[in-house]
């Protein structure tokens, strides 16, 4: 599972700071990694162009299947680290429920398929 970190100007990006978005996702993601091809995080401080706002750094995750459309959560926060981790905890729980999806189709396809077979 590939990682990519962007920021915009208004966070100081860091090599620190990338390895520590990088350990938060694949510590939420590592059960799916099998599943994902690369996950995208873009961070940045909406502050600037907001005043009296509590919730300032938004976080957005983007992670990307072989074959499918890539899923999208956003989590806006008053850290880095709690924006950072209400989406990691976000993606996870949208992953899981996608793949629980896929299975049951597959299931239901397979069992489809059995059925025509036996008559």
């Amino acid at each position: 599972m590939q990682i990519q970190f962007n920021t915009d100007h208004t966070i100081d990006s860091s090599e620190s700071l990338e390895e520590h978005v990088s350990e938060v996702l694949r510590s939420e993601l590592t059960h799916f990694s099998e599943h994902i091809t690369r996950v995208e995080a873009h961070i940045r401080n909406e502050s600037i162009d907001k005043i009296g706002s509590n919730d300032n750094i938004h976080c957005k995750l983007e992670a990307r299947f072989e074959g499918r459309q890539p899923i999208v959560v956003t989590h806006f926060a008053t850290t880095l680290d709690d924006a950072l981790n209400g989406a990691a905890g976000k993606l996870h729980r949208l992953i899981e429920h996608t793949i629980g999806r896929l299975n049951d189709n597959h299931v239901s396809e397979s069992t489809i398929h059995e059925l025509n077979k036996a008559e």
